[in-house]
């Protein structure tokens, strides 16, 4: 099955912002687009706003004058739903209600040919669910664009439980064919993206519940140590406290209240005060005229040791013994096998996160995850209030004379980067099992939709297939909830590994 010919007409319901940025990039990419609003006059001034925005593409040499002149031609406001007659593909963007999308599906099927294709952008509604009410609901599928439609590339092509596949298929070329990079998912809560994010932000959350870190040290680690784009804290704020917390409540509740989905509380404090981010001026962070964005807590300079005693070979930590050599800083290598540390001169040991807390031990101080640890510009470190203060400095004064900034947090097992990497791997290798979508879609989609510098299974490549069930597993026998239990599909990764490697 291929992609929609150019030349057959695709409608939009729906004209709010995603409804227009869908509609321009169908437009742009050569289809007759109509545009419905049930509210009367919206879908002649969204037809206005999207020949603005062509004419902003001739500004920036992105469309030629003839080809903004055609596209406008091509774009027709529709005062009914019965003009949508002889379309052959519908894109709801309409509110996320079920009862309001089912009743507008119905609506069109009265309307459009048996083999037209229908589709909703619904980004927290089951697109079987909304297919449910159709008569043919083998032809309906979900095509969830990412915000703002025509700049970001990602789509996901979701398959309700009801979808054909030739349905499905022709939504996904006809998506790659629009310029975009579809990615194929069932139908399952939150899709890919937004199912397996959920562990970004709840993580960064989880570590500020427990008063370990502040918003803007949290922020700064996953920034500068993690390589992520953004931080939690910053992200949510401008994606809108009350949107994220909403489609974070949508998938817990969706998954039967899933433990390892549950809301963060302190976002619900936030969202009933009215701090809702930018958009209302003020979030985890103020926004308003002379507010000032809180620096993330470092630490004061502190004297590098002398030398090391490497245990081990750090595992994915390993490229610190090259960076502490360039430094200047001796290493004696322990010929025992007592583990993958780094003695300090003091006695006290440095640690890569792994689930374990500081004050389980005699003198340890542990360090976060890092993607790259050269190019890292920060790197968090916790300790407990029994560690030795000549151990915690010898450890930020390791790190300093790396050319890194040390934010010291509480002990919290995991830290930050470290565990937020943890459960999102699992999620991703569940999502797999479970037939969600493929390892490569996945990691296509976590670099598309939300800007990770590496998709899941890249991380897990990257760390080593049992490091994420390891972490998690500590974890979870310091936080029974079941919220850190390794999935079973994680499990059987990590033992066939490990049983292939003693073989």
């Amino acid at each position: 099955m291929t992609a929609l010919d150019l030349s057959s007409p695709v409608a939009v319901v729906g004209t709010g912002t995603m409804g227009q940025g869908i509609a321009q990039v169908a437009l742009v990419a050569g289809h007759p687009v109509r545009l419905y609003d049930a509210v009367p006059g919206r879908a002649q001034e969204a037809a206005a706003a999207i020949g603005a925005r062509l004419d902003r593409l001739v500004e920036k040499d992105r469309l030629t004058t003839a080809e903004r002149d055609t596209a406008r031609a091509r774009l027709l406001p529709a005062e009914s739903l019965a003009e949508l007659a002889g379309c052959a593909l519908v894109v709801e963007a309409v509110l996320e209600r079920l009862d309001v999308k089912q009743q507008l599906f119905r609506e069109l099927e009265t309307v459009v040919d048996d083999d037209c294709l229908l589709a909703t952008n619904t980004s927290s509604l089951s697109v079987t669910a909304v297919g449910g009410a159709l008569r043919n609901p083998g032809r309906f599928v979900g095509l969830h664009f990412f915000n703002p439609a025509p700049l970001m590339p990602l789509v996901e092509v979701v398959s309700g439980f009801a979808t054909d596949v030739t349905s499905a298929t022709r939504a996904y070329e006809t998506a790659r064919a629009w310029g975009k990079t579809p990615v194929a998912c069932a139908d399952t809560p939150g899709f890919i993206v937004n199912r397996i994010a959920r562990p970004f932000y709840a993580e960064a959350f989880a570590v500020y519940e427990a008063q370990a870190a502040d918003p803007a040290t949290i922020d700064a680690v996953l920034r500068e140590s993690g390589g992520f784009r953004m931080g939690a804290f910053e992200l949510t704020d401008l994606i809108g406290q009350d949107v994220n917390e909403s489609v974070t409540r949508s998938v817990w509740e969706s998954f039967f209240q899933d433990v390892r989905f549950t809301p963060s509380l302190a976002q619900r404090r936030l969202v009933e005060s009215g701090r809702l981010g930018r958009k209302a001026g003020w979030g985890w962070y103020g926004y308003g005229d002379g507010a000032e964005r809180p620096e993330p807590h470092t630490a004061e300079k502190a004297q590098a040791p002398a030398y090391v005693v490497a245990e081990g070979d750090l595992g994915p930590a390993s490229e610190l013994l090259a960076l502490i050599r360039e430094a200047g800083i001796g290493i004696r290598e322990d010929d025992e096998d007592h583990g993958t540390r780094l003695v300090l001169p003091g006695g006290g040991q440095l640690a890569l996160a792994d689930g374990q807390t500081s004050v389980e031990f005699r003198d340890v101080v542990y360090f976060d995850l890092a993607l790259d640890y050269r190019r890292a510009t920060r790197i968090a470190l916790s300790a407990s209030q029994d560690t030795s203060p000549t151990t915690l400095a010898e450890a930020i004064g390791l790190f300093q004379a790396l050319g890194k900034d040390v934010s010291v947090i509480g002990d919290v097992p995991g830290m930050i980067v470290a565990r937020t990497v943890a459960r999102i791997v699992d999620l991703a290798h569940d999502a797999v099992a479970k037939g969600v979508a493929t390892e490569e879609d996945i990691d296509t989609a976590m670099r598309l939709g939300v800007n990770y510098p590496l998709g899941p299974f890249e991380w897990s490549r990257r760390l080593g297939r049992g490091w994420a069930y390891d972490l998690l597993d500590d974890l979870h026998m310091r936080d029974p909830s079941g919220r850190y239990a390794p999935s079973l599909a994680l499990y059987r990764h990590a033992y066939a590994s490990e049983k292939r490697e003693g073989s």
